[in-house]
């Protein structure tokens, strides 16, 4: 009816009276009250999951049960038994200790309700937008997912951690669950909890813990892959800065006096790294390379590995890894002689085996032994290649635009027939001058991109500087025989790799995959230099000792190279129009082969010398190894290849 007042909703929204925008936009009443009711709504929600999330039964470490590597024929090779952990109780523990691990991880553990909301926060907002999750976690956090959760990084995850972690610190004592963390944390080196961690680093009861030892300790909870001293001398370097820190900062907390903390000004070195005896010989060479490549294609840490569980199928060839070890051993007994040459002292030996058609690491040698030597001579980036690096500058030299690989953009300047006689002719004469010239008109950064493309590591390579070309850069044996098979393969490289399944409790593990082959050289580039290497292998095994039976594709340092290195690198090749049936240079063909042929299975293998010092930072100098006047020991890699090639 006209004139009566207009009935008053009970949500005004639309406003009425309002025109245009004002009419959509709510007043500070409903925003008010919408936010309330979000707030009442949120807390309610968060009291029925705090309510129906119970605090659980303690889960059992995966690591009870053992990790089993496997051969690639499916035999096992080694068991990496249960987790090295023994609780102990707090009483047992020093005060010290347990207050660099506060200063370290959670300052406020005593205070706080258990849980840390920017923490939590930050890590979700992270898993959401699928970056790196981040710390900020409190210790009690740290003890629930140790103690009753996963390791998973998921939302659920952390979410149930964020409720429990709230029940375990109303309902627990702060002295029991840093008793819990202390005993569950990972500390590297294979141990969990603070007893482990002690004996594992500096072989005493934790008990008999000094302050800075427990400050040590301390930095490892923030990560030992990055905070183990004996890893690296980058790992070396972060421990003594966050050692530091945690002391000092155990005074500004009023935990530790300026007079006690000035006491403690040198960093207490850890004990050497240690492993079982289960993994002598090359088994913890070959453990150590097929976790490397799970890290990379899993995201898994050392951490998860050590809780076991794990079923890991590698492509590891029993055969051929005992016949490298047993050539490698050979051929030391009968050419080096310490006792006898102070050269001799110090001579170490790395050797990997990786097949042509698929990537496969068939076999390696990292040292005498994996228990006594504990850098992996097949995976180390310390040796300078030398010569062996020339074939990749003629490669460079042969590559035309339309067979680049993806992503090169330079332009060759090099004529491609002038080039084949000049360098190849220079690589079968060991002559380095040809290659420095060829470095100038190529381009450094040319070369270099075709070696990283063809299997190199880019954080291997030197400075780009005139030696360059010559090889002063350092790849391991692993990533020179990879490189070396693009070559045997017709430009086609396959990225290395060590396992080709993974399970845990009897699921497979994602991210274990084989790469495909790419073409990264143009096929008759590949042959091309294949035919230049079958040059300097007949130079190597014929012409230098006359017992080759095989054609041989072959680069290796040379007596002049100025390197602190000797390496060897072959792959059986095929037989082209100079190395025939009954080729005076190679002796005939091997029964059943096909002139032209190239065994896809015959792998190509990378033999590496060198001497070095345990804790020595530098390399020693070659000159007079194995008794070769003022040689650099460069007869003895081919020696070792042969030997290997020859083994029954």
């Amino acid at each position: 009816m006209k004139g009566t007042k207009e009935r008053r909703r009970f949500i005004d929204y639309p406003r009425q009276g309002r025109e245009g925008p004002r009419r959509w936009l709510p007043s500070w009443r409903q925003w008010l009250g919408t936010l309330s009711v979000g707030i009442v709504g949120l807390a309610g929600l968060f009291a029925v999951v705090y309510a129906t999330i119970d605090i659980p039964n303690e889960n059992e470490l995966a690591g009870q049960e053992a990790t089993v590597y496997y051969w690639a024929d499916g035999s096992q090779m080694v068991s990496v038994g249960a987790v090295n952990r023994q609780n102990v109780s707090l009483d047992k523990v020093p005060d010290s200790v347990e207050n660099s691990v506060i200063a370290a991880e959670n300052a406020t553990f005593y205070t706080d309700a258990g849980v840390s909301f920017q923490g939590i926060g930050r890590a979700l907002v992270n898993m959401v937008s699928g970056e790196e999750t981040q710390g900020g976690s409190t210790i009690t956090q740290q003890y629930v997912k140790n103690t009753y959760l996963s390791q998973d990084q998921t939302v659920t995850r952390k979410m149930r951690e964020f409720i429990i972690s709230l029940k375990v610190s109303n309902q627990k004592p702060k002295q029991e669950i840093l008793r819990g963390y202390l005993n569950t944390s990972w500390f590297g080196r294979g141990s969990y909890g603070i007893q482990a961690a002690a004996h594992a680093y500096y072989g005493i009861d934790a008990k008999e813990l000094n302050p800075s030892q427990g400050a040590m300790l301390a930095a490892l909870l923030k990560g030992s892959e990055q905070y183990d001293p004996g890893l690296s001398a980058a790992n070396h370097e972060r421990a003594v800065a966050r050692w530091k820190w945690i002391l000092d900062r155990q005074v500004s907390t009023g935990k530790m006096s300026q007079e006690e903390r000035a006491r403690y000004d040198t960093f207490p070195e850890p004990r050497g790294l240690t492993k079982p005896t289960s993994q002598a010989g090359q088994t913890g060479y070959l453990v150590d390379v097929a976790n490397k490549f799970i890290k990379a294609d899993t995201g898994l840490t050392d951490q998860d590995l050590a809780r076991g569980g794990y079923r890991i199928h590698t492509t590891f060839d029993k055969q051929r890894t005992h016949r490298l070890e047993k050539a490698v051993q050979d051929v030391r007994r009968e050419n080096i002689d310490p006792q006898q040459r102070a050269a001799d002292n110090y001579v170490e030996v790395g050797a990997a085996s990786v097949r042509p058609k698929d990537g496969a690491i068939v076999a390696i040698y990292g040292g005498a032994d994996a228990t006594r030597h504990f850098s992996n001579n097949a995976d180390t980036t310390a040796v300078p290649a030398g010569s062996a690096f020339k074939p990749f500058v003629l490669a460079a030299a042969l590559q035309r635009p339309d067979g680049e690989p993806a992503g090169a953009t330079a332009q060759p300047v090099v004529d491609q027939k002038a080039a084949v006689p000049d360098l190849s002719s220079a690589l079968m004469k060991a002559e380095s001058p040809p290659f420095v010239q060829a470095g100038k008109r190529i381009g450094l950064e040319r070369i270099r991109d075709l070696a990283v493309a063809a299997g190199l590591r880019k954080e291997s390579m030197a400075r780009l500087e005139q030696t360059f070309p010559l090889g002063t850069s350092a790849p391991s044996a692993i990533r020179m025989a990879s490189a070396y098979t693009t070559f045997a393969n017709g430009g086609l490289h396959t990225d290395p790799y060590a396992v080709t399944e993974m399970t845990h409790d009897g699921k497979k593990v994602p991210g274990i995959d084989r790469h495909e082959p790419e073409q990264v050289l143009d096929a008759g580039v590949a042959q091309q230099v294949s035919s230049a290497l079958e040059g300097v292998g007949w130079r190597s095994l014929v012409q230098d000792s006359g017992t080759a039976q095989q054609p041989v594709a072959a680069g290796r340092t040379e007596r002049s190279d100025r390197m602190k290195s000797a390496w060897f690198i072959g792959s059986p090749a095929g037989v082209g129009p100079d190395f025939g049936p009954g080729s005076e240079k190679w002796g005939g063909v091997r029964p059943g082969q096909v002139p032209g042929a190239v065994d896809d299975n015959e792998p190509t293998t990378a033999v590496t010398m060198f001497r070095n010092k345990p804790g020595a930072p530098e390399l020693l100098p070659m000159q007079g190894v194995g008794g070769e006047g003022t040689g650099l020991g460069t007869s003895i890699p081919p020696k070792i290849w042969r030997a290997y090639q020859q083994a029954p």
